[in-house]
């Protein structure tokens, strides 16, 4: 595989610079999934503002990282499973539905775990839900706008985890107490 260079603020392109000044500003460190995307500044400008869009949804910080850890776990991405369940457990998202997410299970709650289905289905179905599931998750008690966001939260994860996957982005020392291994859906 190529390898890609996980850039720091000073050797990023000019036109990444900002974007991982403001990520270690938030963080403290610059994690190595913004680094990475910094090669690209389009890339990284445009993950870093649909992640602050997909923040003002109406969606909970819970639903929020149910939609990205279920695409997180969909496809495969070892580094986000990791960055997620940190983010996760930092924003007090209750454990159970953290371990289901990691895990593939149904969460607890009917109502979260119709929004972890629908994910599901959007990943699944490449955006071709059937009207019976459509109608499901809205029954759940979710809206036609929900259903939008769902998409929102799917768009956002292709960006990164589909960096990860070819850059083989290293999981940051913060994240790597969470590492997380795929389970083969076969075995699973």
């Amino acid at each position: 595989m190529t390898s890609f260079a996980t850039h720091t603020i000073e050797s990023a392109p000019e036109a990444s610079k900002q974007f991982l000044q403001g990520a270690k500003k938030a963080y403290s460190f610059v994690p190595n999934l913004l680094g990475t995307m910094a090669e690209a500044p389009a890339l990284l400008e445009g993950y870093t503002t649909l992640a602050g869009i997909f923040n003002k949804t109406n969606l909970s910080e819970t639903e929020r990282q149910i939609i990205l850890m279920t695409n997180n776990r969909l496809n495969g991405c070892v580094y986000c499973m990791a960055a997620h369940t940190t983010i996760s457990q930092m924003a007090g998202v209750e454990a159970d539905v953290i371990e289901a997410l990691r895990n593939g299970t149904p969460v607890a709650d009917p109502k979260l775990e119709a929004l972890r289905t629908f994910t599901a289905v959007i990943n699944e179905s490449r955006g071709w839900p059937t009207e019976a599931q459509v109608s499901a998750f809205l029954e759940a008690g979710y809206t036609q706008q929900n259903v939008l966001e769902v998409i929102l939260g799917t768009s956002l994860k292709v960006m990164s985890n589909y960096t990860n996957h070819i850059a083989e982005t290293t999981v940051d020392d913060a994240f790597a107490p969470n590492a997380w291994t795929p389970k083969s859906e076969a075995a699973a």
